[in-house]
């Protein structure tokens, strides 16, 4: 099976070297520092207690692996639109695109029953390109659970979790996902199968939409945001709102409000990505998480006054850092 991983940082690593152990034709496409360690001195893996090295294909230029079987794509997700153009050079006849990309993805609507059908995600999607370039009919979702980091060039560090939910828009056990699911088994890795990957999207999406801006607006770890009691009542009131336009839109919660907080403070004295982004002087990931939460609120006449708020304060706080245009 030949895969292309696009964007080969800490997570893209760590499946490129799963999956090549597990027999996989993988590529990686990569840039900087990092592909030039990759080139030079394979990549390496540093997990639960054991470091692996391997050898594989790395590049910045996606015509040159040519078409795929599936594109696994882990980039930011403000980061796919100046990629997709790229990304589509991988793409066959037969590629599957497997988005493991946070926040709302721009194919949501993609074949959903309802008013919005086909609908695009304005946020994450200006004007349609992605879904041009991209077509939904090849994707298939993938939620990601690992914590990893890029130590230094060529270098994984992984720290926990190995699950990548899976799953079809429109909810059937294809032939393309489940080859993929034994594929990531074969490799360590949990890939479970999910009938409705929009629900879980919106369960990693709902803690994301509210720590991680947060965590940007006041420096502070998931510890804190989830149990101090003020911040705590920010974060949940956020996720309130949040739940209204996600029901409204057929999604369903399979774990509570205060279940998904403990489970984000459980994590412990940890910096949200988007915390982290800001404070490397790096583009965060702000309409993914939160601008299309408001985008779809407005869609299905929700109001949620908190989350534009505090949408409206984070991007001025990412303008002040010359992280978001005017």
């Amino acid at each position: 099976m030949r895969i292309a991983i696009f964007g080969a940082g800490a997570i893209g690593g760590y499946l490129a070297v799963k999956l090549h152990q597990a027999g996989a034709e993988v590529t990686v496409i990569a840039r900087g520092p990092h592909l030039a360690a990759i080139r030079d001195k394979g990549l390496t893996l540093k997990s639960e207690g054991q470091t692996t090295n391997v050898r594989l294909p790395a590049t910045d230029k996606a015509a040159e692996a040519g078409p795929q079987d599936h594109v696994i794509v882990t980039l930011k997700a403000n980061g796919l639109p100046g990629a997709a153009p790229e990304i589509a050079k991988l793409m066959g006849p037969e590629t599957s695109l497997v988005t493991g990309i946070n926040g709302l993805p721009y194919w949501y609507f993609y074949g959903l029953e309802g008013p919005w059908r086909d609908r695009v995600v304005e946020s994450v999607d200006p004007g349609g390109r992605l879904w041009q370039l991209l077509p939904p009919s090849r994707v298939i979702g993938c939620i990601v659970y690992p914590a990893a980091e890029v130590i230094e060039p060529g270098v994984i560090e992984h720290t926990y979790g190995n699950r990548f939910s899976l799953g079809e828009p429109d909810g059937s056990k294809s032939p393309r996902v489940e080859a993929l699911a034994q594929l990531f088994a074969k490799a360590g890795l949990k890939a479970p199968i999910r009938t409705n990957i929009r629900d879980e999207i919106w369960v990693k999406l709902w803690g994301n939409l509210a720590f991680n801006p947060l965590s940007a607006l006041t420096g502070s770890t998931l510890d804190r945001l989830a149990f101090r009691a003020d911040l705590r009542s920010v974060a949940r009131a956020m996720m309130e709102e949040a739940a209204q336009v996600a029901e409204a839109l057929g999604a369903r919660f399979a774990v509570s409000i205060d279940k998904r907080i403990d489970g984000a403070g459980e994590v412990g004295v940890h910096k949200t990505s988007m915390l982290q982004d800001l404070e490397r002087g790096r583009p965060m990931e702000i309409d993914a998480l939160l601008g299309a939460v408001v985008e779809l609120g407005g869609l299905v006449g929700k109001p949620i006054p908190l989350c534009k708020a505090v949408l409206a304060m984070l991007r001025e706080r990412a303008r002040q850092a010359d992280l978001y245009p005017d």
